[in-house]
């Protein structure tokens, strides 16, 4: 389930952004593209903000003295990941090895949510999403939809830049067999919420899968029951963040046409189009 080739899971259940059947959802089928929240406190206006987490930064301000807004490049937090970590160290010294940081300007109204790492890809160049298939797609439709400048090389070198939009991932290390635990994922969630407070200007995010969506908001603390994943589909969560949905820009996505480019650009074009309004 990360950034290269994602293939599908043994469990019938998991991730159906990620390469395997999608959840079934009822109002998809009607065409309904928008679920605007039932929750009366939206039509108060006030902006919603990451959920507390005693192990993550204060939600819906500054973050509190000492709170770690990003894992060092050594984060011991998750055993798995750091044992992955180190072999991938031995065997690849030259390689970034370590939590990939996110990567554009803090200012920006879009999020690009992504999932893990990719071994070779963001692992390797220490870039998200540069290195490996999914970047080419993903690179491709920002640069042609003017959220980004120059050209991509699949090197972090390139001199290519993000303008209107920020880019992370709901786990910041890269996981064994491409997939996270649930365990690494609420770990990691933590981090996720101090990114989402940092950016002073956001009003949407594209999340590119179903776990880099329930990430996204379990850091509102929002259940995931209330917003099912469904690919093209954008959501209207609590207090006006929109949150829009894409199948992953996974080589075994685009390569078995779950996710053509036509989709993607659809996907990309509707949620600017929202934010531009």
């Amino acid at each position: 389930m990360t950034e290269e080739g994602l293939r599908p899971s043994p469990d019938p259940k998991a991730a159906p952004g990620e390469g395997l059947r999608p959840s079934p959802d009822p109002k998809a089928a009607s065409g309904e593209r928008l679920r605007p929240s039932p929750d009366p406190k939206a039509a108060s206006g006030e902006r919603l903000r990451p959920s507390p987490d005693p192990s993550g930064p204060r939600a819906g301000g500054p973050l509190e003295p000492g709170t770690v807004a990003a894992p060092g490049h050594d984060c011991p937090l998750c055993p798995r990941l750091v044992a992955y970590r180190e072999a991938n160290r031995a065997a690849n010294p030259a390689w970034h090895n370590g939590p990939v940081p996110s990567w554009g300007p803090r200012d920006a109204p879009l999020l690009v949510l992504g999932l893990a790492p990719g071994v070779r890809g963001a692992n390797r160049t220490g870039r998200p999403f540069t290195g490996d298939y999914a970047g080419r797609l993903l690179y491709g439709t920002l640069l042609k939809f003017g959220q980004a400048r120059g050209q991509f090389l699949e090197d972090p070198n390139d001199g290519m830049e993000l303008t209107g939009c920020r880019i992370a991932n709901a786990v910041r290390c890269v996981p064994p067999g491409n997939l996270p635990t649930p365990a690494e994922i609420r770990t990691c969630n933590g981090f996720l919420k101090a990114e989402l407070a940092a950016m002073p200007r956001l009003r949407g995010v594209l999340a590119l899968g179903t776990v880099a969506h329930n990430a996204l908001l379990r850091a509102y603390g929002i259940p995931a029951a209330r917003f099912a994943f469904a690919h093209g589909t954008i959501h209207a969560l609590p207090h006006g963040l929109l949150l829009a949905d894409s199948y992953h820009v996974s080589r075994y996505n685009t390569s078995t046409k779950r996710l053509t480019p036509e989709m993607f650009e659809a996907a990309v074009s509707a949620l600017l189009a929202r934010l531009a309004a």
